[in-house]
């Protein structure tokens, strides 16, 4: 399997709510936002290892998301980058949070795991939704 295969099959999974099968495609060692500094918002929170990101997953029963459509694929060299529309709403605040073109980055390693993963948001819009 390629690997923009591998990422639409974990955005499939995502739709099923089968988050052991987009675990099974990460390395044990997997960077999950990587490049960014600690937030207070728990989907924005840097990560590292497969339990790291199972926790992420876990976060995002913080969220009511209303829509979630991924627009484009492109792939590169051990990269794929997607294009994402989505909408949620902050249960906790009642905030929601509109993104248009929302960059999810997927880097894979020399097996064709993923090593490194990081969403490119509106981290304010994020941070002012999850604090209210």
């Amino acid at each position: 399997m390629s690997n923009l295969q591998t990422v639409q099959e974990m955005y499939a999974a995502f739709g099923r709510g089968d988050v052991p099968a987009i675990l099974q495609q990460l390395s044990a060692a997997v960077e999950w936002e990587y490049g960014i500094a600690a937030s207070d918002v728990p989907w924005l929170k840097p990560r590292r290892g497969r339990a790291a990101a199972a926790a992420f997953f876990k976060s995002l029963g913080a969220i009511q998301i209303e829509k979630f459509v991924t627009k484009l694929f492109l792939e590169g060299p051990g990269v794929v980058v997607v294009l994402i529309d989505i909408e949620f709403v902050v249960t906790a605040t009642g905030r929601r949070v509109v993104e248009e073109d929302e960059v999810n980055i997927w880097h894979f390693d020399a097996q064709g795991k993923v090593a490194r993963f990081r969403h490119r948001v509106d981290t304010q819009q994020h941070l002012l939704a999850w604090r209210g």
